[in-house]
């Protein structure tokens, strides 16, 4: 097995900085809005320069976006990790999950940021544009996971049926202001979808 070298001095830095700018932003956007948050706000409350937030990020936007990428290869390097003899939708499930837990499992701040993303047009968009790339990533693991073509349709469709899933059960935990348990909408969820995808 081989394993991860570690990140250099100047990597740790690095991400530790990408990582207070996102907290920032993160949290500001939650509180106030998208439209109400200044870039010169969130590097006031990161404690870092203007120029430093530009060589991070292009935008304010962009900080989402990014923290929507990491949700992307969580799920898939979750997906390559499941044990082969596992249902496809058993799976996809804990595939999900990680995602949904990352988004429900945290804080009051998580789910702000969750409504912001699905309540603000632009955002909705980069994420739903994000999914896509989620789609076939996940594709090229399930065909992977079955010894099919990527381009077969099977993989492709299952990849979208599970993102389907995600996006459903955000949008209900959100509606819901956080008083629905993700994880159960997700397991009811995927009760729905799994003879599909298991058929």
């Amino acid at each position: 097995m081989t394993t991860r070298p570690e990140p250099s001095l100047a990597q740790r830095k690095r991400q530790l900085v990408a990582d207070e700018l996102t907290g920032a932003a993160l949290r500001l956007l939650a509180r106030k809005g998208f439209d109400a948050v200044t870039v010169d706000e969130i590097v006031a409350t990161a404690g870092v320069s203007k120029r430093t937030f530009f060589r991070y990020f292009a935008s304010k936007e962009d900080v989402v976006v990014q923290f929507l990428a990491d949700m992307g290869a969580d799920m898939r390097a979750e997906l390559a990790g499941r044990p082969s003899p596992e249902s496809l939708s058993a799976a996809l499930r804990h595939t999900v999950l990680v995602s949904v837990n990352a988004c429900a499992g945290h804080s009051e701040q998580a789910l702000r940021v969750v409504q912001l993303i699905l309540g603000t047009p632009a955002l909705r968009a980069r994420f739903l544009e994000r999914q896509a790339q989620w789609r076939d990533e996940l594709a090229a693991e399930v065909a992977e996971r079955l010894g099919l073509a990527p381009a077969d349709l099977y993989p492709q469709l299952a990849a979208g049926v599970a993102l389907t899933a995600f996006d459903t059960v955000l949008q209900r935990w959100s509606d819901s202001d956080g008083a629905e348990d993700a994880g159960a909408l997700t397991d009811r969820a995927f009760a729905i979808v799994a003879p599909a995808l298991d058929g």
